[in-house]
């Protein structure tokens, strides 16, 4: 069973930084891509960024692109995520997840929430003034 425990959510202003980790049980961690998704209320479940089980690749959305970034520390089984220039549209609950197989993905595949088999309970992260 694979566990994964998100940390580092909570309020910030505008223009803010945060750092999301993401601790992951099992012993093939490092084989597997990590994802993070959010949902603000109301809406659906969104892609945010994913990260290959080496690290070698990135994947982001474009509403993301050059404010977030992805990285992993594959000795601790964990995976960040540092958000930058925070705004007020990504308030909202914070997931990490694995995707479904250590195979090769592609950046259509890792945005893709329905191939993620294990997800973390959430953390919250909330930009307001």
């Amino acid at each position: 069973q694979v566990q994964l425990v998100e940390s580092g959510g909570g309020l910030v202003q505008p223009g803010g930084s945060l750092r999301l980790s993401c601790v992951a049980s099992g012993r093939t961690f490092s084989s597997y891509t990590l994802g993070w998704f959010r949902q603000a209320p109301g809406k659906e479940r969104e892609f945010v960024s994913a990260i290959t089980g080496s690290g070698r690749s990135t994947f982001y959305a474009d509403s993301v692109k050059g404010r977030f970034t992805i990285s992993r520390d594959n000795a601790k089984n964990t995976v960040y995520l540092q958000m930058n220039s925070l705004k007020y549209e990504d308030t909202a609950v914070f997931y990490c997840a694995r995707y479904v197989s250590p195979s090769i993905i592609s950046p259509t595949l890792a945005a893709m929430a329905a191939k993620y088999d294990y997800w973390g309970q959430g953390t919250q992260v909330t930009v307001s003034s």
